[in-house]
C-alpha cells in the first residue's frame, strides 16, 4: 500500500504546498481522497498515474474539489471509457454534479455519485473496504478508513516437510487454502501448519476535522493515520473556531487510537517557509512516528507484522 502526499496545504496553495489530495495505490487500485484545485497536475508531476477509479471527497470546501474539473476533463482528453465513482456526504450531490459538468459538457464517461454517512461502507472489495467516519467540521463532512481484511497464517514449510513428510507441491496451497489433505494415510489439517490469520492494514484519511471520538475509534492501532493538523497549538483558538485541529491534538488523537505512525496535513500557509513547529509539537506528545509530508513524498504502509517477516 503506497500513500502519495500530491496536496498538503491548507485553504491556500503555497509555492511548495498544493490544497488537499491523497492518492491510495492498493495493490494496484489507486484511490484518490479529496482533489483540490491543480490535482492532475500534481498527479502527472508525481507520476501517479491516472487510473483512478474511486474519489472519495471529504466535504465541499473549494480546497477538497475545485480540481474535479480539471481533472475530469484530462480524463475526457484521454479518451477514458471506464466509470468514475465519486463517494461524498449526504446532500453534496447536486454540487458535485455541477462540478463535474462545469465546463459546460457531459463527460464521456459514466461518472457515478455516491451519498454517505458515517459508519457506512462505501467501497467494498474482496480483500479491503474504505468505510465513511463521521468527523466535525464546518460543514457536512467525512472522514474515511481503508482497512484490509485479515491475511492468511503463515506457514510452517519447515514442519510440513521434516516433521510431516509433505514434499513441496500442490497440498502445500491447499494447506495454506484452509483445506485438509491427505498423506500417508492420514488426514493433515491446516492449522498443523497454518498459524493463525495476520491482521491486514488500516490507513485513517480525515480531511478537515477537530478531534473526535468516531476517528479515535477509526483509527485504533491504525497503520497511517493521516489528520489535519492545520495550525500548533499557539493558535488552538483559530483552529477551534475554523473546524481544524492543532498538531498536539492530532497527536493526542494518534496517541489514544494507538496508531502507529501520524502524517499531519492541511498545513497553514503561517507555516509556509517552516513546517517545523507542527511536527515537533506532534512529537512531543506521540510515541510514535509523527511527521509532515511534504508534496510528493510516497510513503508505503507496512503490515502490522512487518518486524517479524
Amino acid at each position: 500500500m503506497r500513500v502519495t502526499f500530491l496536496g498538503t496545504s491548507g485553504a491556500v496553495p503555497t509555492t511548495r504546498r498544493n490544497t488537499s489530495a491523497l492518492l491510495v495505490n492498493r495493490d494496484g487500485d489507486r484511490l484518490l481522497f479529496d482533489c483540490g484545485e491543480g490535482t492532475q497536475r500534481q498527479m502527472m508531476r508525481f507520476e501517479t498515474g491516472f487510473a483512478v477509479d474511486h474519489l472519495f471527497v471529504s466535504h465541499l470546501h473549494g480546497d477538497h474539489v475545485l480540481g474535479i474539473p480539471g481533472l475530469v476533463q484530462t480524463f475526457d482528453f484521454n479518451d477514458r471509457e471506464a466509470p468514475l465513482a465519486i463517494h461524498a456526504p449526504h446532500g453534496t450531490r447536486g454540487h458535485l454534479e455541477d462540478l463535474v459538468s462545469a465546463v459546460g459538457t457531459t463527460p464521456s464517461f459514466p461518472v457515478r455519485i455516491t451519498q454517505n454517512g458515517p459508519g457506512d461502507v462505501v467501497l467494498s472489495r474482496e480483500e479491503y473496504e474504505v468505510r465513511a467516519v463521521d468527523v466535525d467540521h464546518r460543514t457536512r463532512a467525512l472522514g474515511y478508513a481503508l482497512a484490509e481484511d485479515d491475511r492468511k497464517g503463515r506457514f510452517d514449510r519447515e514442519k510440513a516437510e521434516e516433521e510431516l513428510g509433505i514434499p513441496p507441491g500442490p497440498k502445500y496451497s491447499k494447506l495454506h487454502r484452509g483445506e485438509a489433505v491427505e498423506h500417508d494415510g492420514r488426514t493433515v489439517e491446516p492449522e498443523e501448519v497454518v498459524g493463525p490469520p495476520r491482521p491486514g492494514r488500516t490507513l485513517v484519511y480525515t480531511g478537515d476535522t477537530r478531534p473526535t471520538e468516531a476517528v479515535v475509534d477509526a483509527a485504533e492501532d491504525a497503520d497511517l493515520l493521516v489528520h489535519d493538523a492545520t495550525f500548533a497549538s499557539d493558535w488552538a483558538d483559530r483552529a477551534r473556531a475554523t473546524g481544524h485541529a492543532t498538531a498536539r491534538e492530532a497527536a493526542d488523537v494518534a496517541d489514544r487510537a494507538g496508531a502507529k505512525r501520524l502524517a499531519l496535513v492541511h498545513i497553514s500557509t503561517r507555516y509556509a517557509a517552516d513546517a517545523s513547529p507542527i511536527e515537533e509539537e506532534a512529537q512531543d506528545a506521540f510515541d510514535g512516528d509523527a511527521f509532515v509530508p511534504e508534496d510528493g513524498d510516497e510513503f508505503e504502509v507496512p503490515f502490522p507484522d512487518a518486524d517479524g517477516e
